[in-house]
């Protein structure tokens, strides 16, 4: 009788638990701003001062709301260099209450169809600066070579790695002059870059003529809505342009939407670093990724991560993440049979 009385207490007590944590987060969401900003960070990762600029309201008051919702496991906050970001809590015991409250959100709410407008307009604005400095960057344009590992061994990586699975079809996301196709374009047989930068394009599209790489080509693409059909490519690479992306989860989603069963997903960028004047200088969003961070996004996608491969450079250090999308091994080109044209 003891060990019965107390194992239902032990119950009793579990359950209050989960239901005390329940009511804290229903009441942390109880409220009109509240509820705009759940629906906002369910968009992306948003600084403070651009969630000021959604909401119209002062910072003091939207710092308060973010700190509630945070507190109560609804909102991942998270600090990188001076910057702070939120997004909906995509784990822990507040994520699934998150989800379901952005679900029961009314889509013809006025005062949320007006926080649409303003965040559209935000990330466009965002985006069109980002783009801009692209396109006045083309012709020099190398990527991260002059801070991290240098581009040959990065790219003597991955084209071990893509003469070992010679997948059959390639997309590169954030193509910019090409370079990625110029390096994997022999070991795959066909290959699609995507790039916003139409002046990037123009350089791509002369490289990938000069290589005769006829089986490449290249088209202009926003990342964050690929107009590609789901699994539709053996292998998708995005080389040096998470820390570019507002959204940097969005943008693995839609890799991973575009990849077939079985496919590899393979991502270079920069490890974790403190180097907060990239962000005005270069138009940096994000100070690189962690292992741990990158790790989790591929787990939420269902991809099953593979050990990563650092290479350090002269101030930073660069990582190679890559991944496999779960089911039958996709198609391969022939061993042997390299996609040069003559």
């Amino acid at each position: 009788m003891y060990i019965c009385a107390e194992l239902s207490r032990e119950r009793a007590v579990a359950t209050e638990t989960e239901l005390d944590r329940l009511l804290d987060g229903l009441e942390a969401a109880g409220e009109r701003t509240r509820l705009r900003l759940l629906a906002v960070c369910a968009e992306g990762e948003w600084t403070v001062s651009e969630l000021v600029e959604v909401l119209g309201q002062s910072q003091p008051r939207v710092s308060r709301h973010l700190r509630l919702l945070s507190e109560a496991g609804l909102l991942e906050r998270f600090r990188e260099g001076s910057w702070v970001f939120y997004r909906r809590a995509s784990r822990g015991p507040g994520a699934a209450l998150a989800r379901a409250l952005a679900g029961l959100l009314p889509t013809d709410d006025p005062t949320l169809a007006l926080d649409r407008a303003r965040l559209a307009a935000v990330r466009e604005a965002r985006r069109g600066r980002i783009e801009q400095w692209f396109d006045g960057r083309a012709a020099e344009w190398d990527s991260e070579r002059d801070l991290a590992a240098e581009g040959s061994r990065v790219e003597s990586v991955l084209s071990r790695l893509f003469a070992e699975t010679r997948p059959a079809s390639l997309l590169d996301i954030g193509t910019g002059t090409g370079r990625m196709l110029e390096v994997l374009g022999p070991f795959v047989g066909e290959a699609l870059g995507v790039d916003v930068s139409h002046r990037m394009l123009a350089l791509a599209r002369a490289n990938l003529d000069r290589a005769g790489l006829r089986h490449c080509s290249v088209r202009h693409a926003d990342m964050y809505r690929l107009p590609l059909a789901d699994s539709s490519f053996a292998a998708v690479t995005l080389h040096q342009v998470l820390h570019f992306a507002d959204d940097p989860r969005q943008v693995l989603a839609e890799a991973r939407r575009v990849l077939e069963p079985g496919g590899l997903l393979v991502v270079v960028d920069l490890a974790a670093h403190d180097r907060e004047e990239l962000r005005s200088e270069r138009r940096h969003r994000r100070l690189g990724f962690s292992d741990e961070e990158m790790a989790a996004w591929f787990g939420e996608l269902g991809l099953i991560a593979r050990p990563p491969f650092r290479l350090p450079g002269r101030e930073l250090t660069s990582v190679v993440w890559s991944a496999l999308a779960p089911g039958r091994q996709p198609g391969r080109v022939r061993a042997g049979a390299p996609r040069v044209a003559a």
